[in-house]
C-alpha cells in the first residue's frame, strides 16, 4: 500500500516547516507510574469502549486548505461532505469548521442530523487531533488528550493542538490529559481490555523521547483502561504517522480482528503486513484467548485519476468506520476487491448496512475514512 502524506515530510526537509518544534505548547513525558492514573476521575476508572458499540455521534473536521492540499483542497471538502451525508441517515454528526467556511460546510455536508461548530483548525485528521473518548462504570464520558504534535513535528499543528480540549467541552466530557504524545489512529481496542498498537508510532523519539516501553505501557493502560497491549513493529519514516495501527489491524469485537495483508510486492507494507500477521496469529487477548483473524487486502486495480496516481494514495479498505446501523467503507473502482470488502464487512457486522463511498481525494493525502472521523460512544 502506498505511503501516507510523504509530501509533508519533503516540505519539512526543505525547511518549509522549520522551527515547528519551537512552537508554544506543552511538553510531557510519561511518568511510568500506573498509580498516577491520568484517566481516572473521582476514583472511577475510565476505559475506551469497543468502536462497534452504540455511539452518540461522529465528529469530523471540515478543514482542508490550499496551503496543505494545494489544488485538491476543494475536492477534499466535497469528499468530507459526501462522507457526512453518508453517515447522517444513521447517526448524528458534529462538523468542526472555520467561521469563513461554515456556509460552504453546511452546503456540502447538509443539515440533516448535523450540527456545525466554529473552530480554529489546521487540517482534517480529527482521529489524530481530537483526542480519544473514554467512559467509566458510572456512564460518565471522558476524553483523553494525547497532546498532538503534528506526528512528531512533521506538519504545522498550532491550531490542531487545541482541538481535543475543544471537543471535550462541546461533548460535555471530562478532559483527561495524558503524559504521552500520540494519536487516536495509533490506538485500536476491543473494549474488553486489549489493544493493538505499533511500536513505530508510540516508541518513537519524535513523540515520546526518553520514555521506556514499560513506562509507555503503564500510562496507556491507565489512560485507556487496558490490561494488555499487543505490539506490532510497524515501520518508521515511510509515512507521516510512522505506521498507525488503523491501517494494519482493526477489532470487530473482542477476539475478532480484521488484518491488512498487502499483496503488492512493490509496497513497503508487503513485508510489514506479513510480520504483523505472524504476530497476530500467535497473540492472545487479555483473557488469554487466541484471535480470529480475517484478511482484508488493499485493491490492486484502482480507478485511474490524478488522485490515484499520487504516490501517497492510501488504497486501504481497513480504514473503515463502524457506526450505528452501518459501516462506512471506501471503494476504489476495483470491482472484485470492492465486492470482497463489502461482503467481508457484511459478514463481520451482521445487521448493518455496508455503505461504500469514493474517497479518492482524501486517499491521495494518505488517509481514509477512519482517519478523518472521531466516534463518540453513547
Amino acid at each position: 500500500m502506498p505511503s501516507r502524506r510523504n509530501v509533508l515530510k519533503q516540505l519539512a526537509a526543505i525547511g518549509v516547516l522549520a522551527g515547528l518544534s519551537n512552537l508554544p505548547g506543552k511538553v510531557y513525558a510519561a511518568s511510568g507510574n500506573a498509580d498516577e492514573d491520568a484517566a481516572n476521575t473521582s476514583g472511577k476508572q475510565f476505559h475506551m469502549p469497543d468502536e462497534a458499540a452504540p455511539q452518540a455521534q461522529v465528529w469530523v473536521a471540515f478543514a482542508a486548505s490550499a496551503d496543505i492540499w494545494g489544488r485538491d483542497y476543494k475536492e477534499v471538502q466535497t469528499t468530507i461532505g459526501r462522507l457526512v451525508q453518508a453517515m447522517t441517515p444513521y447517526t448524528k454528526v458534529s462538523v468542526l469548521c472555520r467561521e469563513e467556511e461554515e456556509a460552504l460546510a453546511r452546503k456540502l455536508c447538509g443539515e440533516q442530523n448535523t450540527r456545525f461548530i466554529v473552530a480554529e483548525l489546521d487540517d482534517i485528521w480529527l482521529r489524530d487531533t481530537g483526542g480519544v473518548f473514554v467512559q467509566n462504570g458510572e456512564g460518565e464520558l471522558g476524553l483523553v488528550d494525547f497532546n498532538f504534535n503534528g506526528w512528531g513535528d512533521k506538519q504545522e499543528y498550532e491550531q490542531d493542538a487545541g482541538v481535543a480540549e475543544l471537543v471535550s467541552k462541546q461533548a460535555d466530557a471530562h478532559y483527561l490529559q495524558s503524559t504521552l504524545t500520540g494519536e487516536g489512529g495509533g490506538i485500536e481496542v476491543d473494549g474488553n481490555g486489549t489493544a493493538i498498537m505499533t511500536e513505530s508510532c508510540w516508541l518513537n523519539s519524535n513523540r515520546n523521547p526518553g520514555v521506556s516501553k514499560a513506562q509507555l505501557e503503564a500510562e496507556l493502560k491507565a489512560n485507556l483502561g487496558l490490561r494488555k497491549i499487543i505490539w506490532l513493529p510497524g515501520i518508521k519514516g515511510k509515512d507521516i504517522t510512522d505506521a498507525h495501527v488503523d491501517f494494519y489491524a482493526r477489532f470487530v469485537r473482542p477476539g475478532v480482528v480484521v488484518v491488512n495483508l498487502d499483496n503488492d510486492p512493490e509496497s513497503h507494507d508487503y513485508e510489514v503486513t506479513r510480520q504483523h500477521l505472524a504476530i497476530l496469529k500467535q497473540a492472545t487477548d487479555a483473557d488469554g484467548n487466541k484471535l480470529e483473524l480475517h484478511m482484508l487486502p488493499p485493491p490492486l486495480d484502482v480507478r485511474d485519476n490524478r488522485f490515484s496516481r499520487s504516490r501517497d494514495f492510501a488504497a486501504g479498505y481497513i480504514n473503515y468506520l463502524p457506526i450505528n446501523g452501518a459501516v462506512i467503507a471506501p471503494e476504489f473502482g476495483d470491482k472484485a476487491a470492492d465486492r470482497y470488502c463489502h461482503d467481508l464487512l457484511a459478514r463481520l457486522y451482521p445487521g448493518r448496512q455496508i455503505v461504500q463511498i469514493n474517497i479518492d481525494p482524501v486517499a491521495a493525502g494518505g488517509g481514509g475514512i477512519h482517519c478523518i472521523t472521531l466516534h463518540q460512544p453513547a
